[in-house]
């Protein structure tokens, strides 16, 4: 296809570069990619056609502005994005240009996890009993009402900060400074009058679901089942994807995730929704307006060769994806932590004589000097490294990877300077 017949993405931000460049390398095979982003792209120029560098992608009326300009030269087929962060300033760019993707009314919906409960409630939707809140007493009082054990969740964050289980009114007590603080590496750009939720305990198995949606109608791509660790903090410290997962065809999760999708009115995108498969069936956890985070969509590709760029810049152009599985493989990943708090890193790497044939990749995530902690104190951040894997069956990928935890070599300290190393 000719460069001048692929259609024109505006891409907001893009990332960090180990998370996200497999994504703006495939988008950039199909597109021709425009950035927006706060400063002149480094990596990114390889895979992009031209770039804006605007003062935040935080502020979505000025990205809309900026955007209109861009379109006044060139005329923009999409937007997309994949940050938490800005998926709701980047409502207002689509609402600009008329281009798919949702008003900032359908997303703030979405990245309101009080009013998604409110919207899935109306309709029905299968969810835990969830209560707003915003002081300690308020949320006794709901807890008392919903039953211990419950969870203490923030209404405006990801990647599961400040998500905490507690069992008795004791804990919830000790635990509630610990969601009230929690804080994004980014504003939240949220109005929200309550800002914790107060959530019913439900309990099995926790999976996501990447899709795709197109004009209201939800297909699903991948399941990605979750490693769960350091209780009570549901720290996510691993996925894993099969290309065969028999939920892709389950009739009760797939009703259960268009149904959401209709109560939210979220028409065209790609969405990561989150539920437990409980005893009674299940039950959804909350809905995400763009592509999972921890490599999940590159898992997927890895397990069914479904390409998640092509997939989620198509329908952010108003084009029907190609979302036909080529295989049906296993794929995973795997993070590591400090053993203890405020750890010094000195050095973080793998021994390639003990990684196993399956291991896809794996990566360091901190520099030399970076002080880290597991969680609690650490959510999300605290991690120091990753593995990827490919296998055939899902018991082989989780060999590989925690074989891959047995290679890795951490290296703690500081120099003889007194410095960090």
């Amino acid at each position: 296809m000719a460069t001048h017949d692929r259609p024109h993405l505006l891409v907001i931000a893009t990332g960090w570069r180990v998370y996200r460049e497999y994504l703006l390398r495939s988008i950039s095979e199909r597109f021709r990619v425009h950035l927006f982003h706060v400063a002149e792209p480094t990596w990114e120029k390889e895979y992009i056609a031209g770039w804006t560098v605007v003062p935040s992608t935080i502020d979505g009326p000025a990205m809309a502005e900026e955007a209109l300009r861009l379109a006044e030269r060139e005329p923009v087929d999409g937007v997309l994005c994949w940050d938490e962060a800005r998926i709701l300033p980047t409502a207002h760019v689509t609402e600009a240009l008329g281009v798919p993707g949702g008003g900032p009314d359908t997303i703030l919906r979405v990245r309101d996890k009080g009013r998604t409960r409110a919207a899935l409630d109306a309709a029905g939707v299968p969810q835990p009993r969830s209560a707003p809140v915003t002081t300690l007493d308020e949320a006794l009082r709901a807890a008392e009402d919903i039953g211990y054990p419950v969870v203490l969740k923030p209404r405006g964050l990801a990647a599961s900060l400040g998500v905490v289980r507690v069992k008795d009114a004791g804990e919830l007590r000790d635990r509630f400074e610990f969601s009230l603080s929690a804080k994004a590496p980014d504003p939240v750009g949220l109005d929200m009058p309550t800002p914790l939720l107060v959530e019913e305990c439900v309990t099995g198995e926790e999976i996501s679901v990447d899709a795709v949606v197109r004009h209201g109608e939800v297909t699903a791509l991948y399941i990605g089942r979750k490693v769960v660790g350091y209780p009570p903090y549901m720290e996510e410290v691993g996925h894993v994807v099969a290309g065969d997962d028999p939920l892709l065809s389950d009739k009760d999760l797939l009703d259960a995730l268009q149904n959401a999708h209709t109560a939210l009115d979220f028409r065209d995108g790609w969405t990561h929704t989150e539920f437990i498969l409980t005893a009674d069936g299940p039950k959804l956890i909350e809905v995400n307006g763009r592509l999972g985070g921890d490599m999940i969509p590159y898992l997927g590709r890895l397990a069914t060769g479904v390409d998640p760029g092509h997939a989620a810049a198509a329908v952010a152009c108003g084009l029907a994806p190609d979302v036909t599985a080529a295989h049906a493989r296993a794929a995973g990943i795997r993070f590591f932590y400090p053993a203890e708090e405020d750890t010094t890193i000195a050095s973080v790497g793998f021994d390639q004589n003990r990684l196993p044939e399956a291991i896809d990749q794996v990566s360091p995530m901190v520099l030399p000097g970076t002080v880290v902690s597991p969680p609690p104190k650490g959510i999300v951040l605290g991690r120091i490294a990753f593995a990827t894997a490919v296998t055939d069956t899902v018991p082989e990928c989780h060999d590989a990877l925690q074989a891959a935890g047995a290679a890795l070599v951490v290296e703690t300290g500081a120099t003889e300077t007194g410095e960090p190393a």
